[in-house]
């Protein structure tokens, strides 16, 4: 008995070295792995590993996208600036083409007639221009026989229209008048549409039209 207890104790023993060595103590066979390791776990972490790379790449593409809308976003408002700023100085451009041709038809004196209308001829094309040529002389005439004496001033201007290559100005304006009936100078105030239009680079007054 003694013997066969002695054999049993081995044989247990043994049956336990070998399950520490990864082989199964109820006769099947465990997967062993370095270090004591349970490779299922490390098989099991590697998709997230082979994933990373995939959101990178996603990441780097949506980054570069909005670079890309950022850029032609201030190019877009760089260009809308300055087209904005370009519109702002041709308007201002014809404004003081209207302004100045108001000081043309307001400003006139009996000592200077011939000269003050050829002025306002120089500024002119269209149905404003016809008014005058042809009749300039005898213009200036009439207001040298009345001896007219008028110093026009402008008191505000902008823009009302705009069609293709002319732009319509409100203008109010004061002439200061005096004639060889009424020698006190007074005051009189206009409103003036003016239409200026660019005729190969020149701003001319193409009509001139009192408002009430």
């Amino acid at each position: 008995m003694a013997g066969e207890d002695e054999t049993t104790t081995d044989t247990a023993v043994q049956s336990v070295r070998i399950g520490e060595d990864g082989v199964s103590t109820d006769g099947g066979t465990a997967a062993a792995t370095p270090g004591g390791g349970d490779r299922s776990g490390a098989e099991s972490s590697a998709p997230s590993g082979a994933q990373a790379p995939g959101w990178a790449k996603i990441v780097t593409v949506v980054a570069s996208v909005l670079i890309v809308a950022l850029v032609a976003s201030g190019v877009w408002l760089l260009l809308e600036a300055r087209s904005a700023h370009d519109r702002d100085e041709r308007r201002a451009q014809f404004v003081q083409a209207a302004r100045q041709t108001v000081l043309n038809v307001t400003t006139i004196a009996a000592e200077t007639a011939h000269d003050d209308v050829q002025r306002i001829l120089d500024g002119a094309t269209g149905d404003f221009r016809a008014e005058f040529e042809g009749r300039e002389g005898p213009f200036a005439e009439v207001v040298q026989q009345i001896d007219v004496n008028s110093t026009g001033e402008v008191v505000e201007a902008g823009v009302q229209t705009e069609d293709g290559p002319c732009i319509a100005s409100l203008v109010a304006a004061r002439a200061v008048v005096s004639n060889a009936s009424a020698p006190e100078p007074s005051p009189r105030d206009f409103r003036l549409r003016v239409t200026i239009c660019d005729e190969d680079g020149q701003l001319l007054a193409s009509k001139v039209e009192f408002v009430p």
